[in-house]
């Protein structure tokens, strides 16, 4: 009989994870978790991407997986890094992102005594993962590891978690048989649920889909599918490049603050089909449509999902790319014929770039107006939150596939990890960050990862010294602001002390031909672009809105 060859836990669990196809891990690394940052680093088919704070880690790892539609693993020690990381595993869990999280742990003999570091890492991860476990024997660490992979990426993809006590990792265990892992299989719909949605589609009079994050591996099928049925198609928050948003039948993304004749053609409908998307509190305009007396056919792999906001007439628990295949080929003949012109251009009239207004600054929308001259059609662009990405989300139009990466969670600080991680996992692409001051605060110092790692990402900054949904929020509430200031900061020198390039935009006419300097650059570059605060929303001023404020106080 042959000895079974062994190695360490550690070593292990990586293998399981590269076997299963991931590529990239982000940290800072600890020590609590040394063998498993050494066999990424000796593994010939791993990157190991050392960062320079847990939350850009976090936040690379989710974009990276959003992507590529693989697991990327984010790792950090005990407690203290464990903390700094939960706000990209959070972003993940909301955003339906499949990430494995490894948490290098206190030592199995410490475990309860509020060790150094010491917090119990299952309990805490347990709100914001679909599993959180701490292994307690270092034979089954490579069992974990692919249940959690397993679960990760089955129903609706989110983010596990595994703390490995640090005694374990360097134990010697046998080497994990190669299994095979491959991705669990995807329910298909039964025939009868396919007729009865393609009758209800053929005899609905205004039919409308909301196309989510479960519908971005599907957007041939989806395209084919609207044109068959001619349904109009509305994006999910955030997800706007589900669908090229020049197609006739585009109506629009739901969004914040989304404008009234956009929405027109949503709450008219008398049929809603529901793909791949969790219907979010933005996506459904604080929970306002669909409403209560609309049909509702809703789909998704994961039967947590359906019906779990709104009531359905039918729920089909199935890949939606296989739903809408299925679909397709059911496609009454003649097809059903809809008029979507007048909704498709209200759609385009709204993501028109505005004329010239009077400005203390740059009006964001033209930032992004200098953007689509320069930009490649199908530059990726990441984006962080607060009130500059309404700018982006309104005027930038998402005409090809996979070009978005934005947290609906709405985390600040985004941005830039996530171009970072977007240009190592797609190099031959342009990614492009937008951020506010606010949020590049957060997470900038990635830029230097950025270098180090040789990722030669464009950062735009919207600078306009305050944290602008916070400000607007409270003119628009109490009249005045407080604790929204940010100070007078050199961006584009801070990004050279970096080992960037760094320019600086004050004037209009300067937005495009910094634009192209940066990006001829071929390396890591910023445009800080000085913004007029007031401008504080495509369709607000903040004086107005204190103003406002001001004299319905006066009136009373």
């Amino acid at each position: 009989m042959t000895a079974r060859s062994t190695t360490k836990a550690g070593y292990a669990a990586v293998e399981v994870l590269a076997r299963a196809g991931v590529r990239r891990f982000y940290t800072v690394p600890g020590e609590s978790f040394l063998e498993v940052l050494d066999a990424v680093e000796q593994h010939p088919g791993l990157s190991l991407v050392s960062t320079r704070h847990e939350s850009g880690a976090a936040f690379m790892a989710e974009a990276d997986a959003k992507l590529t539609g693989t697991p990327a693993v984010a790792m950090a020690t005990r407690g203290v890094g464990a903390s700094n990381l939960a706000i990209g595993v959070h972003t993940a869990r909301q955003d339906s992102t499949p990430m494995v999280v490894l948490l290098g742990h206190v030592e199995t003999t410490f475990l309860g005594r509020e060790a150094f570091q010491e917090v119990d890492l299952a309990a805490f991860y347990a709100p914001i993962t679909k599993w959180a476990a701490t292994v307690h024997r270092a034979d089954r660490v490579a069992e974990f590891v692919e249940r959690g992979l397993r679960i990760a990426t089955s129903g609706r993809p989110g983010p596990v978690m595994l703390a490995l006590p640090a005694d374990l990792l360097g134990e010697d265990v046998p080497v994990p048989p190669d299994t095979g892992m491959t991705s669990p299989s995807q329910p298909v719909p039964a025939p009868e649920e396919v007729r009865f949605v393609a009758r209800r589609l053929d005899e609905a009079r205004r039919p409308v889909m909301i196309a989510g994050e479960g519908a971005r591996h599907a957007r041939d099928e989806l395209v084919a599918f609207a044109e068959a049925f001619e349904v109009g198609v509305y994006a999910a928050f955030r997800r706007q490049d589900v669908f090229p948003n020049e197609h006739p039948l585009y109506l629009g993304h739901l969004t914040l603050a989304t404008p009234p004749d956009t929405l027109r053609a949503l709450e008219e409908a008398d049929l809603v089909l529901v793909a791949g998307c969790r219907l979010d509190e933005v996506t459904t305009q604080s929970y306002e449509v669909p409403r209560a007396d609309q049909a509702v056919i809703q789909v998704d792999l994961d039967p947590g999902e359906v019906g779990a906001v709104v009531p359905v007439e039918r729920a089909i628990v199935a890949d939606v790319r296989g739903v809408l295949s299925a679909l397709v080929a059911q496609v009454p003949s003649p097809g059903p014929a809809r008029d979507w012109t007048a909704a498709h251009r209200s759609y385009l009239e709204s993501t028109s770039i505005p004329g010239p207004r009077p400005a203390n600054g740059i009006d964001p929308a033209r930032v992004v107006a200098a953007m689509r001259e320069v930009l490649p059609e199908d530059a990726l662009l990441t984006n962080d939150a607060g009130n500059f990405a309404a700018f982006l989300h309104r005027y930038w139009r998402y005409d090809h596939p996979r070009t978005q990466l934005a947290p609906a969670n709405g985390a600040m600080g985004y941005g830039v990890p996530a171009a970072v991680a977007a240009k190592l996992a797609a190099p031959e692409r342009c990614v492009v960050a937008c951020c506010g001051d606010g949020g590049f605060l957060m997470t900038g110092q990635e830029l230097e990862t950025a270098v180090r790692y040789g990722a030669p990402i464009l950062v735009v900054v919207f600078r306009n010294g305050m944290h602008g949904t916070i400000a607007m929020h409270q003119a628009r509430e109490l009249g005045r602001t407080a604790g929204t200031g940010i100070g007078e900061v050199d961006l584009a020198s801070y990004a050279r002390s970096l080992g960037a390039e760094g320019y600086t935009v004050h004037d209009t006419e300067d937005l495009a031909p910094t634009l192209e300097r940066a990006l001829a650059s071929d390396t890591v570059a910023l445009v800080d672009v000085v913004t007029d605060p007031d401008i504080i929303s495509p369709s607000a001023r903040l004086s107005e809105l204190a103003g406002g404020m001001a004299r319905s106080r006066s009136d009373e």
